[in-house]
């Protein structure tokens, strides 16, 4: 499934659930699934962007490409806080992804950035994720 990026994330929003729930995640990792994809989205769009976001699912789980033209998430990704000012709610996006996602990656090689968000069909465990280096 393909998505552009736009000022409806709301829209957006809604076809990953959907996609998600077709794909056979529920509860919680149907709405970390989701609110990764919002979040990973508003940044894209924060610094005047757009994109595409690219879902699939395969028997391990599902996965997210944000494709960004402009490289605003090349730049979030390389400075992620450990430590953000959670009260402020700023520059906790990526903080907050690393929680969301069993895997994060990114390659900016072709010239865009694309931010791959993978989430596993059984629940993480304490301790067994994988965050930025």
């Amino acid at each position: 499934m393909e998505w552009p990026i736009t000022d409806d994330v709301a829209a957006l929003r809604a076809g990953v659930r959907a996609f998600g729930t077709d794909a056979g995640l529920a509860g919680k990792r149907l709405m970390d699934l989701v609110i990764a994809a919002s979040e990973a989205a508003t940044k894209v769009l924060e610094h005047g962007g757009g994109g595409t976001l690219i879902a699939w699912s395969d028997t391990g789980g599902v996965s997210l490409e944000i494709v960004d033209v402009t490289g605003a998430l090349a730049m979030a990704y390389r400075t992620v806080d450990a430590d953000p000012d959670l009260l402020s709610g700023q520059n906790i996006d990526f903080w907050l992804l690393c929680r969301l996602c069993d895997e994060i990656s990114l390659d900016d090689s072709d010239g865009n950035t694309r931010l791959h968000l993978r989430f596993r069909h059984r629940a993480r465990q304490r301790g067994d994720r994988r965050v930025p280096a």
